[in-house]
């Protein structure tokens, strides 16, 4: 049986086991192909004499842990920014809990794939090649994801009204 055959036979099985990692079919589904994506990546990585299914598996449970860690991690620097808001000075603290409101819905409106580039650049300070190096992809692919955010990201905020946050840019690190 070739590659693809063997890998399509397994995929009931995955589609179940991630099912009831997260008890939503749409994430299930959206995780088995993110777990294939990475097996097939690393298909040159794998043992020939290993149990594929096995392998599969592992990757979508890893996988699975990953997205975990990555929400939370997410959840924990929202939580911090929120924290600021509520450092505010007393005459500040209606504007800069809006404007803090607002950059983050508006963030949270973002692909996360440029949410993570302008989270990395724009609050973390790290430059594009560093950036590019946590993320796994070329500098370019920083630089047009970052300038696409950005700008995607001012146009939510100028939609957005007159916030304090209309005017907020995030720092150009080079």
């Amino acid at each position: 049986m070739d590659r693809d055959a063997r890998i399509e036979a397994t995929i009931p099985a995955l589609r179940r086991f991630a099912f009831s990692l997260l008890r939503d079919r749409h994430a299930a589904d959206d995780l088995v192909q993110d777990s294939l994506e990475r097996a097939l990546g690393s298909w040159h990585l794998r043992r020939a004499e290993g149990d594929l299914k096995a392998w599969l598996f592992t990757i979508l449970y890893n996988t699975h842990i990953d997205g975990r860690r990555r929400e939370a991690r997410r959840a924990r620097l929202l939580g911090e920014i929120a924290g600021l808001a509520e450092q505010a000075t007393p005459q500040d603290a209606p504007d800069h809990a809006v404007q803090f409101t607002e950059v983050l819905r508006h963030l949270d409106a973002l692909p996360e794939e440029q949410r993570a580039i302008l989270l990395l650049v724009g609050v973390e300070g790290l430059g594009y090649e560093e950036t590019a190096r946590v993320l796994g992809v070329p500098v370019g692919t920083v630089m047009s994801r970052l300038s696409r955010g950005r700008e995607r990201l001012r146009r939510l905020t100028e939609e957005g009204g007159d916030t304090p946050a209309a005017g907020a840019r995030l720092r150009v690190v080079g």
